[in-house]
């Protein structure tokens, strides 16, 4: 029998939050970069190559972040896994969707802001442990 416990913790509190707000400051100020420096379609195709990361991690953090318990551990690993598929899956299906749906864009722009923004994880242990500090 699993037992998993709902984390009543509000979102804003969970420790992967500064995180994603970190993304998404880098993502919007990287778009507005690009859109003072290199025009509106640079702009725009900046902004959702940033959303194409940042949408599925806030998908992946709603799903894994949302138990709690040593006693799910074992749930919770098989969500993490499960989560991280589907959160791929939607960014292939993202990116789709802007490919198909939205023309002219600027692909250098639009990729260069998905990477940039993926690599705000790279620090996720900086960030996170600025989050502890202050708690502690």
């Amino acid at each position: 029998m699993e037992i998993r416990t709902l984390n009543t913790l509000p979102f804003h509190r969970l420790a992967v939050f500064p995180i994603l707000l970190a993304q998404l400051v880098v993502l919007l100020i990287a778009a507005l970069a690009i859109w003072y420096w290199y025009g509106v379609i640079a702009g725009y195709s900046g902004l959702y190559g940033g959303l194409m990361s940042f949408l599925p991690n806030i998908y992946f953090t709603h799903r894994v972040f949302r138990f709690s318990g040593a006693i799910a551990a074992q749930s919770i690993v098989r969500l993490f896994y499960t989560s991280e598929i589907k959160k791929l899956i939607l960014t292939a299906f993202l990116f789709t969707l802007i490919f198909v749906g939205f023309q002219p864009l600027t692909p250098l722009a639009l990729f260069g802001v998905f990477v940039l923004t993926q690599m705000v994880i790279w620090f996720a242990p900086l960030l996170m442990k600025v989050n502890l500090a202050k708690n502690l």
